[in-house]
């Protein structure tokens, strides 16, 4: 881990630099919480803030060592419901299995269900963003109940269409756009995702709940 001497405070979290302006920082469960918290902050010295998987990653302003202002945001308690604030609520109207979802059959033997037990069971549950990436716009989707969790396919697809609702491991998650992709494909959606034309492009930010509703 190196640690720069420039006058910075060392973040109380475990903590490492990626490049010279990027500080990777621990958060764990608390990740959505934390990320929120720096949004309310507003603190000069941060130019973007990105959740991923545990962590998150703060893109400092160039040549900005970690202020006190940032070390302080980063050890001051958080409020006790760690998932952070509850975001906007959307609902997703799914076309489940057929030719939309064609691993669907396979996961519901894996998961000792019927396949209507398996869209229940998937479409009973409220889901959280927990980051997007991989494609602009996708959404890793907390909240996947342990029955359905499922290991990445062996073998990615050349191509996933857009819209397609997918299972990997944990996560469940929806492709904004065509492309490849090894996660297991059980549904479709309509809703756009990403839109680079829209005000805000990506449709779903960190903290926002997912409903999915069988068509």
């Amino acid at each position: 881990m190196g640690k720069r001497t420039t006058g910075q405070l060392a973040a109380p979290a475990s903590w490492h630099w990626i490049g010279e302006r990027g500080l990777q920082v621990a958060t764990g469960a608390a990740t959505l919480a934390r990320y929120e918290h720096l949004l309310k902050k507003k603190l000069p010295d941060i130019e973007d803030i990105i959740p991923t998987d545990n962590s998150i990653l703060l893109i400092l302003r160039r040549a900005a060592p970690v202020s006190p202002g940032v070390s302080a945001a980063l050890s001051e308690p958080l409020e006790k419901e760690i998932d952070g604030a509850r975001g906007t609520l959307h609902d997703f109207v799914v076309d489940y299995g057929g030719r939309a979802g064609p691993d669907l059959p396979a996961l519901a033997k894996r998961a000792r269900m019927s396949v209507a037990e398996y869209i229940d069971c998937h479409s009973a549950a409220e889901y959280s963003v927990a980051f997007l990436g991989f494609q602009p716009g996708f959404p890793y989707l907390r909240g996947l109940p342990t029955a359905l969790h499922a290991p990445r396919r062996a073998s990615p697809r050349q191509r996933v269409a857009s819209g397609s609702v997918a299972i990997g491991e944990a996560y469940t998650g929806i492709y904004p756009d065509d492309g490849p992709g090894g996660w297991h494909i059980i549904g479709r959606t309509t809703a756009v995702l990403f839109d680079p034309l829209r005000e805000a492009p990506a449709l779903l930010m960190p903290g926002d709940r997912v409903r999915f509703v069988p068509a």
